[in-house]
């Protein structure tokens, strides 16, 4: 499994509403998207802005290649976005996944 990380941040004050354009949007994609297995949506806040880190899990690069296009190391942005992020970051990172147990009660042995 592939775990595909983006960042972003936007005012605090338009979290929420960020927070739903990224459900009608991205997050619907990702859903409609064969071979992804999920989605994390982090949210904090930090000096008056709201930071957001979107972890996606997907099967292989293949399946993220389906969703983001032949350059899958590149931000996949919708028109909106900039009416909500402080900054476009252009690169997102992808990470091979070590341990996985989707199994809600189980966790690491030990």
């Amino acid at each position: 499994m592939i775990a595909r990380i983006s960042r972003g941040r936007t005012r605090a004050d338009r979290s929420d509403e960020y927070l739903a354009f990224l459900e009608r949007t991205g997050l619907s994609d990702y859903r409609h998207t064969e071979g992804n297995r999920g989605a994390l949506v982090l949210r904090r806040e930090v000096d008056g802005a709201a930071e957001f880190t979107l972890l996606t899990l997907w099967d292989s690069m293949d399946a993220i290649r389906r969703f983001a296009g032949d350059e899958p190391e590149r931000a996949r942005y919708y028109p909106e976005d900039p009416e909500f992020l402080l900054e476009l970051t252009p690169f997102v990172e992808h990470y091979e996944v070590a341990w996985q147990d989707l199994d809600p009660g189980a966790g690491p042995a030990g």
